[in-house]
C-alpha cells in the first residue's frame, strides 16, 4: 500500500469539500491528463490536459450547473501507482431542481507526489435524468 498516493487523493478530497479550489490545482502535475466518463456531458474535451484545462473544462461547469455539488469518497483502493476511490455525487441541478445521488469510481495516477492523470467512471444516465425539464 503507497501511504503517500493515498494522501495526495485524500487532500484533493478535503481541499474540494472546502471549496479551495487553489488546494486543488496544487495536487496536479503541470501535464494532468484528466478525463471524464464515456456519455457524460463534460467529458466532450476529452482529454483534458493541464490544471487550466481541468479548471474551465469541468470544474467550471459543474459549479454552473449544480448547487451544494458535491465528491463524497467512501473507500480508497491503494494500486501500485495510485488510488481507486470509491463514492458518490451529490448537488441539485440548477436548471431543473432535480437532486443528484450518482456513484463513482475515480482511478487516481499519482508521481512524485503530483496526480498525473484521472479517470472518471460514473452513472452517466443519472446526470443526464436530472438535467432534463
Amino acid at each position: 500500500m503507497n501511504s503517500e498516493h493515498v494522501t495526495v487523493v485524500t487532500q484533493l478530497y478535503d481541499a474540494f469539500a472546502r471549496g479551495d479550489v487553489p488546494a486543488v490545482i496544487a495536487t496536479f502535475d503541470a501535464q494532468i491528463d484528466w478525463r471524464e466518463a464515456e456519455g457524460y456531458a463534460y467529458a466532450d474535451g476529452n482529454p483534458y490536459i493541464g490544471p487550466d484545462a481541468v479548471l474551465h473544462g469541468v470544474f467550471g461547469r459543474l459549479m454552473a450547473d449544480f448547487d451544494g455539488f458535491t465528491v463524497t469518497p467512501h473507500e480508497f483502493l491503494p494500486t501500485p501507482d495510485g488510488v481507486v476511490t470509491l463514492g458518490r455525487y451529490t448537488g441539485t441541478n440548477k436548471s431543473t431542481g432535480r437532486p443528484l445521488d450518482a456513484q463513482f469510481a475515480h482511478v487516481w495516477r499519482v508521481h512524485a507526489g503530483k496526480i498525473r492523470r484521472f479517470q472518471q467512471y460514473t452513472d452517466t444516465a443519472q446526470f443526464v435524468a436530472v438535467a432534463r425539464a
